[in-house]
């Protein structure tokens, strides 16, 4: 396990409310690192890539299809996307260079989500 995915671990996994989490480049719109059983493929970095240079007024209003599941938007701005779709939802935060991408599953509590993934927004450049 490399540093990258240490510090999803624990930062995010270990608060026992975010189920996945993934770090994409924004630069090549690669997967950096992912924990443990989140298979990110190259079109699903694509995606969330898009979803906040290109189609953010369009997630907003209808959502987005991630993962052979369709999430309705609960906000997104230039920084932040929260979606949720029945009883899981998806967290996406842009930096400067990185989307860090969390879930959640039922039983998880989505603010703890939310609050450990914007925790990690050290890594986005004060503006």
């Amino acid at each position: 396990m490399n540093q990258i995915q240490s510090l999803l671990n624990d930062c995010l996994i270990k608060t026992k409310h975010v189920e996945h989490a993934a770090i994409i480049k924004l630069k090549d719109e690669t997967v950096w690192a992912s924990t443990l059983g989140f298979n990110l493929q190259p079109q699903h970095a694509l995606l969330l890539s898009s979803a906040f240079f290109k189609n953010l007024l369009h997630v907003r209003r209808e959502g987005l299809y991630f993962k052979e599941k369709h999430y309705k938007c609960v906000r997104a701005d230039e920084c932040s996307i929260y979606l949720k779709n029945e009883d899981r939802g998806l967290i996406a935060v842009k930096t400067d260079s990185y989307i860090l991408v969390a879930t959640y599953s039922e039983g998880m509590y989505p603010s703890v989500c939310v609050e450990a993934v914007e925790k990690l927004v050290y890594l986005r450049k004060p503006a």
